[in-house]
């Protein structure tokens, strides 16, 4: 009981900007907005467990799996990366708590993670909610290992590293600027050391099943970043990508500068300037890269750690009190006047009434590279409901004794997981030769009918089949899938299944399907 007593009485606060964390992420999506796009995707991969997938790494379906154990419902959707946000912060703090931190510290940085770009990220269901807890926690481990010199860290960042890389493989560039930062430092005596390659062995074993998914499937990761580079990073620029690394924790700025300030002059902090390195190495792979500005946002917990008790340190109580105040009052006040521009919390109105502020911060540049009515995420969040019902609808005109060989088959990735999403238990899953649904087709013996749902068919496929018939639209005005049309074709010609199925097989071993 008392070691209990001891425990809350340390950690009372911790719990507190948990809790804090937990209910903010759940409550700043405004009801307008529905699931985006890419949530639809991970979420039926919960009904293809693999070793690996097109699109992204497993770990991300394992969770899926979770949610509809869990029932499936939205709630539970926003609640796993506002979990993985509000560990990500537990994890700061045992770091802040390594490194000698006190209360002021544990304070000031706390409220650096709670208002900060990570309020957006982690709100929706992608693997980059993950991604920052990973990437915190390799640092951890490494503060861990540089203090102490155990081996057993050593272990426990190589794992970190590898539940990483089964949720997103971008984690290789951290490695990357580790080693390089471990090279220029008196840090590479770690590499000569039995216990690094020992773990290197095991974390290659641990990664082994995904590695062979890789190589039975030909690297589809590789033709994934290809197709990533020509559809969206062709068209970032790294004035951009650097632009936007100041707005990430712009009203902490002065922790990250202080950090680095620690790095050079703190003698404390001295071992630990490799950490310093290689955030300078990993934002320089990003800018040479073309990398999407988001991607770097997993190096800035530590340094907020860093800079936080740095300053905890080396202030005297009376100007710690005040130092420490002014930065969360700074803090506060810039996350207040743009929490509504970064956040889907004002309806797509109310944002197009205000459209010259959120161009200016380019909040409305899309991956094509112009500027758009909404940010791109919140118009990704739009019309879903309405296509599946749509769709559901279409489907029910079908005669139940030619449902069995109907395929419902859509344009993208988006379409076809939210219809299944929605539509779920209330018809046939729904398919596409875009991204992992390709590899998901069963092979029809014939098929008779299709439900569309995207684009109008060409006149050659129109003239496979007796009757052709739009049955609706998208009509929702904010959407991205605005216009998108719900077609039924009945009647395919006797040919039309052996063509189908050799275009699909087609597209499959070119890996035209991104």
């Amino acid at each position: 009981m008392l070691k209990i007593k001891l425990l809350f009485k340390n950690y009372w606060l911790l719990l507190v900007f948990l809790a804090f964390k937990m209910i903010l992420q759940l409550i700043v999506v405004n009801p307008i907005y529905e699931l985006h796009r890419d949530e639809f995707l991970y979420l039926d991969q919960a009904k293809h467990l693999s070793a690996g997938y097109i699109s992204v790494p497993p770990l991300t379906s394992w969770i899926s799996s979770i949610i509809f154990f869990l029932g499936g419902s939205v709630f539970w959707i926003r609640f796993f990366p506002a979990l993985f946000g509000a560990l990500t912060m537990l994890i700061t703090w045992l770091m802040i708590e390594e490194l000698g931190g006190k209360i002021y510290s544990k304070i000031v940085i706390s409220c650096a993670m709670l208002f900060s770009v990570l309020v957006r990220l982690n709100i929706l269901y992608q693997p980059n909610a993950f991604d920052i807890l990973a990437w915190t926690s390799v640092f951890y481990f490494l503060v861990r290992y540089i203090r102490s010199e155990k081996p057993v860290w050593i272990f426990w960042l190589m794992l970190a590293f590898i539940i990483g890389m089964y949720n997103k493989y971008n984690i290789i560039f951290l490695l990357i600027g580790l080693l390089g930062g471990i090279l220029l430092t008196d840090k590479r005596k770690i590499l000569i050391t039995k216990y690094f390659y020992i773990s290197l062995l095991l974390g290659f074993l641990l990664l082994l099943p995904n590695v062979i998914w890789q190589i039975n499937n030909r690297f589809p990761v590789y033709h994934h970043m290809m197709a990533l580079k020509r559809t969206q990073l062709d068209y970032t620029n790294p004035i951009s990508f650097l632009k936007d690394q100041l707005m990430f924790f712009s009203g902490s700025l002065a922790l990250i500068v202080a950090s680095f300030i620690a790095f050079i002059f703190y003698k404390p902090f001295k071992p630990y300037k490799v950490v310093g390195i290689s955030f300078i190495l990993v934002l320089g792979i990003f800018v040479l890269l073309k990398a999407k500005s988001y991607y770097a946002v997993g190096l800035y917990p530590v340094l907020l750690v860093f800079g936080g008790v740095y300053l905890d340190m080396v202030l005297s109580k009376v100007w710690k009190k005040y130092v420490m105040s002014f930065l969360i009052l700074v803090n506060l006040i810039v996350f207040i006047s743009i929490y509504q521009l970064i956040l889907p919390v004002l309806t797509p109105s109310e944002i197009k009434a205000k459209k010259e502020r959120f161009e200016k911060l380019g909040l409305l540049r899309w991956n094509d590279g112009q500027n758009h009515e909404l940010p791109q995420d919140f118009a990704d969040m739009q019309g879903w409901k309405e296509m599946a019902s749509k769709a559901l609808l279409a489907y029910r005109m079908i005669p139940k004794d030619e449902r069995a060989q109907t395929l419902v088959f859509c344009d993208n990735y988006g379409q076809t997981g939210a219809v299944n999403y929605y539509n779920r238990n209330e018809m046939p899953e729904a398919y596409s030769a875009n991204s992992d649904y390709i590899f998901w087709m069963p092979h029809m013996g014939e098929i008779k009918n299709i439900l569309l749902i995207g684009k109008k068919p060409s006149d050659k496929v129109i003239t496979m089949f007796a009757d052709f018939k739009l049955e609706g639209t998208v009509d929702c005005e904010n959407a991205i899938e605005k216009n998108t049309g719900i077609y039924l074709l009945i009647g395919a010609s006797k040919d039309f299944t052996f063509e189908f199925y050799k275009t699909m097989d087609k597209r499959k071993s070119e890996f035209d399907i991104f």
